[in-house]
């Protein structure tokens, strides 16, 4: 093994002012072993020989023989039939390969027996011989091998510590408290992260700022700076400057979870977004909820009382999981006959997940609170611990009110302001660890769906691509960053305090620990402007009935052969969309030649001009190419990720 000079612990003792170090020359050296690529403290711990991978949705009788290798981050699957020296056109990861699934990202297991299968869970008791597995991942990826001609006893071997890897029990056995790589931090320091009192005051201040004085009817508190009243609200938090911190302690008593109102957003017009819970069930009266109102509405320029808006009366996180797993199946067929059985009927399996109906109901919420902020009236939403629907429907809202959440620098705080901080529970949402008390429930995934119908609707207005949002889902899986793995900002804060194991904190924000610059330039939209005046929407009004509503066919269908249009797609509208962009760039470098040349900073990427409709998740070998440099027309107006950013897009 090799020795790294790094130091790999980074103390968070005075968590909210650390910053990271700067980003280093060597970022990490990546140990191979069987051909298996590892990271630092990765190690194998299983591994079958002569195992059969059929392709997705494919023939079972075809399949591509390798070695099937366990590790306590991923299953990896190597073939025997190298073809590394071939160019390919997918998304490349430095985490983990294109036949690797991260551990955390297993939705289900089945084991094959005949042409049944059946469900496996961790504890389960597997048969002396194992014929194959199949694989559902959260993300839709299927995955089918066979232990035919394996070793005896090789299948069930691997199978049973996959079972015990792929569902743990424990935070402390998820990879990220494992993983031993020196974290060089080359996050955008515009992300605001909402740790520190400061982000809050900025925030409020931002938000504010058009109307002088006016802000001073809002007020961050410090009351629940040691988590003292709510561990699953932040450390910082923003109320009425008419409510005192005892008075604040007091009411929190009265509502689940301890979480009373708080601010979100506020508009030009001094109306205000707020967040409650409800109160507990053993509460009758309703006093210290009608207090916490009040003041709300004192808040307001002209005392004007805020809407309430009540949600889960028509979508729970239990209706809500019920319905995606009967999505997730109709997205992830086992093969190429069940594919056709549920093509034949598939708007009225559609209909039966009610997937596209959560949609509807969250979109139409938004626009309902969105016309009231609108108009000058405060917006109060509210549902049982406020963690859930409130992150959707508060975070669509600051979309259609807000430019800047439309940025893709926005957009990532807004995700740190309004689930990150707010305490969305991502570890029991997303299934990070199996417990009995903890509700799987796709709501992170039901918002990035409405943001890109909202992409879809308004091409122009959203800074980010839906690559940048199907690649944030997937991101959500990998249990190296901290973003996603924990409940509250508490467990985040605990975790990287332990004196036993401290966990070094890796914001999923941090794009270049997944990617290559070319493959983070298709997060950026073509067709947006960076100027908000110039695209005449400061506020968006969406359709958000049913029959308007699209299915996310790069998210929910990209593994699926079948479904990709060969050569065609939306894919192709972005990419001539770039070159148009990349001439009108040109021209204006031309026209400002006198304020120095911005060619001179261009790097080339390489990327595919006929590429499919799945790009860049599809694994098609790449042809010829050309380079030619494209520029970011943001680069010309504001600071970007880049100075100048390029793409390969000329024709063969």
């Amino acid at each position: 093994m090799e020795s790294k000079t790094g130091n790999n612990f980074i103390s968070y003792v005075g968590f909210e002012q650390h910053e990271m170090q700067p980003l280093g020359s060597s970022r990490r050296n990546s140990l191979t072993e069987n051909n298996v690529k590892l990271l630092g403290g990765e190690v194998i711990i299983a591994t079958a020989q002569n195992v059969l991978m059929f392709a997705p949705v494919g023939d079972l009788s075809q399949g591509i023989s390798g070695i099937l290798s366990l590790t306590n981050f991923k299953l990896s699957f190597v073939t025997t039939d190298d073809a590394s020296n071939e160019e390919v056109t997918h998304q490349q990861n430095h985490l983990y390969g294109y036949t690797d699934m991260c551990l955390s990202n297993i939705h289900d297991i089945y084991i094959i027996v005949g042409d049944k299968k059946r469900r496996l869970s961790s504890g389960s008791t597997i048969p002396s011989k194992v014929e194959g597995i199949f694989i559902v991942c959260k993300n839709m990826r299927t995955w089918s091998f066979s232990f035919k001609f394996s070793p005896v006893g090789c299948g069930k071997n691997l199978l049973t510590i996959l079972l015990h890897h792929a569902f743990p029990s424990r935070h402390q056995l998820l990879f990220s408290y494992d993983y031993k790589e020196p974290y060089y931090n080359s996050m955008e320091k515009s992300v605001c992260l909402f740790r520190d009192r400061s982000d809050w005051e900025n925030e409020l201040q931002r938000t504010t700022r058009l109307r002088g004085n006016a802000n001073k009817a809002w007020r961050v508190s410090t009351a629940n700076l040691e988590f003292e009243f709510s561990i699953s609200l932040s450390q910082y938090i923003v109320v009425p400057a008419s409510v005192t911190d005892s008075q604040l302690m007091r009411a929190a008593r009265h509502f689940q979870a301890s979480r009373p109102p708080v601010w979100s957003w506020s508009n030009e017009r001094g109306a205000a977004l707020v967040r409650m819970s409800e109160l507990l069930p053993t509460i009758t009266e309703r006093t210290q909820e009608n207090i916490m109102i009040e003041n709300i509405r004192k808040s307001h320029p002209q005392k004007v009382a805020p809407e309430v808006i009540e949600l889960k009366k028509d979508l729970t996180v239990k209706s809500l999981a019920a319905g995606f797993s009967k999505f997730i199946s109709l997205c992830s067929p086992e093969n190429i006959r069940q594919f056709w059985l549920q093509d034949n009927n598939f708007y009225s399996l559609l209909e039966g997940t009610k997937w596209l109906k959560s949609v509807s109901y969250c979109l139409e919420k938004s626009v309902e609170a969105s016309k009231y902020l609108s108009t000058g009236t405060s917006v109060v939403l509210q549902e049982g611990d406020s963690r859930d629907l409130c992150c959707i429907i508060s975070s669509l809202v600051q979309l259609l009110l807000d430019p800047y959440f439309r940025t893709i620098t926005g957009f990532q705080s807004l995700i740190q302001k309004e689930w990150v901080a707010a305490g969305h529970p991502f570890c029991d949402r997303l299934g990070h660890i199996i417990k009995a008390n903890s509700d799987r429930s796709p709501l992170l995934l039901l918002y990035l769906d409405c943001v890109w119908q909202l992409c879809r609707q308004f091409p122009a207005e959203f800074e980010f691509t839906e690559t940048y949002l199907t690649t944030l889902w997937d991101s959500a899986h990998i249990c190296i960053f901290d973003t996603f793995i924990f409940n509250c900002e508490k467990d985040r804060y605990d975790a990287a305090v332990d004196p036993g194991n401290p966990l070094v904190l890796r914001s999923v924000w941090d794009w270049r620990e997944q990617f290559n610059d070319s493959d983070i330039l298709l997060f950026y939209n073509p067709l947006y402007s960076a100027l908000p005046a110039k695209s005449g929407k400061s506020n968006l009004e969406p359709v958000y009935n049913i029959p308007c509503l699209e299915l996310w066919s790069q998210c929910y269908f990209r593994w699926i052969p079948p479904l990709e249009i060969r050569n065609g797609g939306r894919n192709h509208i972005e990419l001539y969309s770039r070159i148009v962009q990349n001439d009108i760039n040109q021209l204006k470098v031309n026209a400002n030649g006198s304020c120095g040349s911005p060619v001179d900073k261009v790097t080339t990427y390489l990327v595919q001009m006929n590429i499919d409709s799945f790009y860049p998740f599809s694994n098609k070998k790449s042809g010829n190419v050309i380079s030619t440099p494209i520029l970011n027309s943001s680069t010309l107006v504001t600071e970007s990720l880049f100075d100048v950013q390029s793409l390969v897009t000329a024709p063969d």
